[in-house]
């Protein structure tokens, strides 16, 4: 079955949304969370580790780095296992892709001072609460938020991967989030096979 040119963009366009309202939220719950990071984006390809909240970006708004990047995609006929069904004329064997999709946000880690001093036991710990309550901000996104992005009856099919953290490094730390999502695909244009 064929895809909608923009489906594949568009779905990442979605979990960006999604993960960006709930980090808003998150930070009006609770105290000293930063929220959604005034650099969110979808990127091509695995993202640089521009800016956790030294630029410019930084002073004025949130800081931090939200990415959502396409990984990759398989033929699925029994959604999330990869098919390894021969596909042609005499299979009747439905297939769809399901396409893998990674949610990386960052934030500046503790590092020395200006005199030398490594970060403290304190500084570690608030790095570390925000980092918790962004993971959780992440997981809410997924399982509340990204559901309803569908206009299917049931709404988006997709399972929700590993959560690794990430860093520190170049003074930035976070995680990144594995989703695979079944995208939607449409008949082929008549005279064309399937």
């Amino acid at each position: 079955m064929p895809l909608s040119p923009l489906v594949i963009h568009e779905t990442a366009e979605k979990l960006l949304a999604c993960v960006c309202a709930e980090l808003t939220l998150m930070a009006a719950k609770v105290e000293d969370q930063p929220g959604c990071p005034c650099r969110s984006c979808v990127v091509a390809g695995t993202p640089a580790w521009d800016d956790c909240g030294s630029g410019e970006c930084g002073k004025t708004v949130t800081p931090g780095q939200l990415t959502v990047h396409f990984a990759g995609m398989v033929a699925t006929s029994h959604f999330p296992t990869e098919t390894r069904d021969v596909l042609g004329s005499r299979n009747c064997a439905p297939v769809r892709p399901a396409a893998e999709y990674v949610i990386t946000l960052l934030r500046c880690a503790p590092t020395y001072s200006e005199g030398g001093c490594p970060p403290t036991c304190e500084e570690h710990e608030e790095a570390a609460r925000v980092l918790a309550v962004d993971a959780a901000a992440v997981w809410n996104a997924l399982e509340c938020c990204f559901p309803g992005t569908s206009t299917a009856r049931r709404g988006q099919t997709y399972t929700i991967g590993q959560m690794r953290t990430v860093g520190p490094q170049g003074q930035c730390v976070g995680f990144e989030q594995r989703v695979t999502v079944a995208l939607p695909s449409c008949a082929c244009p008549e005279g064309e096979s399937p």
